[in-house]
């Protein structure tokens, strides 16, 4: 959904920075209009028209997304799957979106990102529509698959065009304003999603497809390729002819990429093994999207102050806490056994995602060459697709086999471990970022 043209790429406000040379200083707190003013400014100024249109689709393809938040209950409530054989498809999802991602990233940078977006996001309405009417296993399982390989085809495509639309000092917060809306959509889901199953389990798919038509139409209408410049090759920086290759042989980058999957693995379990934790606390599934719904709704609270509070801090330190409070979430959900100590926990980890998401996104945007963004964006996608997978195939087994307590205590072993990785592996990825921007 990129804007290709200056005219489509022209600030449909005045920058943050010009608003700040005019009115003074940021130090004001938003309890006085004139400081209210400028922390809007700040947070929201100076992006483009182009920008808009892909976060307004964001928006609303989230409000609509139904089937991520209520998929495990459907397929064992409603299919009457066993919770192996629905961990089972979840994982056929996983698997789907981990070629997804690697495609969509190829795609984006071979015949563009506004071709492979439209492409996905029709794909996705029509197989949304079919699996809404989709009965036993062997029907669903595949559609749920190629779901998962057109869905995840998308993310690589969006996060290039977002990086070719946003100027590098723009980046943080524009990823932040992104992630914000996409929890809007998260918390407006989870709390109707459980509305549409009561009245009809057909119309978490429907409505799903519906909202999914949103993103396809504006940048059908609104949005242009982006023209992308090709620089020469810097001494640090893979050249585009060695294709995907390239990233694979980029340990600083795949290092990055191994401790994002740690990390992804752990939170991936509120999708899949949580909700299976909390109706075996006899707690009923309306109260799960409730619950999971207050991971939404503390990030549509809160996130917007982040880029203020962490950017004067080292990114790999930031992506360390974010870990480790990441972790004491999870690994409190070993005690949980009432709603309001799971809906706790929640807000626990939400804080460590709240501080991993911008931080994470800004970070592979800088170790991306600009000749081969969409492949790196598919890469870094991968390992939530690789997360997705395993947590409800790994986690399953170990919630099955060894109980909740070794599965969530477990959680938070291996986000103490994505915690060490960031801090040891840092110092490589900053002097790796430096180069790029300097190239």
């Amino acid at each position: 959904m990129p804007p290709s043209r200056l005219e489509t790429s022209r600030p449909v406000t005045g920058s943050p920075e010009s608003v700040l040379d005019a009115t003074g200083s940021a130090g004001a707190g938003p309890g006085d209009r004139g400081g209210a003013r400028r922390w809007f400014a700040e947070t929201v100024g100076g992006l483009s028209a182009t920008y808009w249109y892909l976060w307004t689709g964001s928006l609303i393809n989230r409000a609509g997304g139904f089937v991520i938040v209520y998929l495990t209950i459907y397929l064992t409530t409603v299919q009457g799957f066993s919770p192996s054989r629905s961990g089972l498809v979840l994982g056929l999802w996983a698997a789907g979106g981990a070629i997804g991602t690697l495609a969509g990233g190829v795609a984006a940078d071979r015949i563009g990102r506004r071709i492979t977006l439209l492409v996905a996001h029709l794909g996705g309405v029509l197989l949304l529509v079919a699996l809404a009417f989709a009965q036993g296993f062997w029907v669903i399982a595949p559609l749920t698959f190629l779901f998962g390989l057109v869905g995840e085809a998308s993310r690589p495509a969006f996060q290039a065009l977002m990086v070719d639309v946003v100027p590098a000092k723009d980046r943080l917060r524009a990823f932040t304003l992104n992630y914000w809306a996409v929890n809007v959509g998260f918390a407006v889901a989870a709390t109707l999603a459980g509305l549409a199953a009561a009245a009809d389990p057909k119309l978490i798919f429907l409505v799903n497809a519906g909202t999914a038509l949103a993103p396809f139409l504006f940048i059908l209408l609104k949005v242009r390729e982006p023209h992308r410049e090709r620089p020469a090759a810097a001494p640090h920086a893979p050249v585009e002819r060695a294709g995907i290759g390239t990233v694979l042989r980029d340990r600083v980058f795949l290092g990055f990429v191994a401790v994002n999957l740690l990390i992804s693995f752990v939170f991936m379990q509120h999708l899949s093994t949580l909700p299976i934790a909390m109706t075996g606390d006899g707690i009923p599934a309306q109260q799960y999207g409730l619950v999971i719904a207050l991971n939404g709704v503390l990030i549509v609270a809160g996130q917007l102050f982040i880029p203020k509070l962490i950017k004067s801090y080292d990114r790999s330190r930031v992506l360390a806490v974010a870990a480790l409070i990441v972790g004491l979430g999870f690994g409190l959900t070993a005690f949980a056994d009432s709603v309001a100590f799971y809906a706790l926990t929640v807000l626990i980890w939400t804080v460590g995602e709240m501080l991993n998401s911008p931080s994470n996104s800004t970070l592979t945007a800088a170790l991306s060459p600009a000749a081969l963004r969409g492949r790196y964006q598919g890469v870094m996608s991968l390992s939530w697709s690789v997360a997705g997978f395993a947590a409800p195939v790994l986690g399953g087994y170990v919630q099955q086999h060894l109980g909740d307590e070794a599965l969530w205590l477990g959680c938070g072993v291996i986000a103490i471990v994505a915690a060490a990785g960031q801090l040891w592996s840092g110092p490589a990825r900053e002097r790796r970022a430096e180069a790029l921007q300097a190239a």
